[in-house]
């Protein structure tokens, strides 16, 4: 258990550097404060512009990478052999990016988890990282909203794992991953509350430069 405890502890503390925030203060500049008041990417890019929302997603996805295929490897603790590694990797990268939505360093107010989660899948398993991105862009050009994609993408993981066994003979299923998808999935949905919330509304803003099917829905 010392293991696991201290090894999930390292990967919250390093999902609490949020990119937007650490970027931000050496930049005299806090994201909360301005645009949609989220410290990730999207708000970085409409507030502050590429180049920083770029160093956003690296520091975010990077750390989220780490979480997932480094930490889980470090010498110390020592190995525990009665926890599994797939299970301890999983462990760590939803610790990371319950660091990013709850960073330690900057008052519990982070980010929504998306980019961290994307580093985390990409460490624990890269096949699955083109459906994510595929749905992702899929939802965003037809309905022009990154939250609803970010949601939709975050979802199509545990889906495919759970349903691709019945489709494919002899697929097997990894128990852990599976866990993260779902736990992941509906962690996401929470943090996306409220853009939600302003869907149902009426009010979500668009990403109109995404939103590829944007002229049609105009002439409806």
């Amino acid at each position: 258990m010392l293991e696991l405890a201290a090894k999930s502890l390292l990967a919250y503390l390093l999902g609490s550097l949020v990119g937007a925030l650490v970027l931000g203060a050496a930049k005299g500049v806090d994201i909360r404060t301005l645009g949609s008041g989220n410290a990730g990417g999207t708000n970085a890019l409409r507030t502050q512009g590429a180049s920083f929302a770029l160093g956003v997603m690296l520091i975010d996805v990077g750390k989220g990478y780490l979480a997932a295929r480094v930490i889980p490897g470090l010498p110390w603790p020592a190995a525990d052999p009665e926890i599994g590694r797939a299970w301890l990797a999983v462990a760590t990268s939803g610790a990371a990016i319950v660091g990013h939505v709850y960073p330690v360093w900057h008052e519990f107010r982070g980010g929504k988890g998306a980019a961290t989660y994307l580093g985390a899948l990409l460490g624990l398993a890269p096949l699955y990282l083109p459906l994510v991105l595929g749905v992702w862009l899929i939802v965003v050009a037809v309905s022009g909203f990154v939250g609803l994609a970010t949601i939709s993408s975050t979802f199509a993981l545990p889906l495919s794992l759970a349903l691709g066994p019945r489709f494919v003979p002899g697929l097997a299923t990894s128990l852990p991953l599976l866990c993260f998808g779902w736990l992941s999935a509906a962690f996401i949905l929470w943090t996306h509350r409220a853009n939600i919330a302003r869907m149902r509304a009426g009010a979500e803003h668009r990403a109109a430069r995404l939103w590829l099917l944007k002229n049609r829905a105009a002439k409806l």
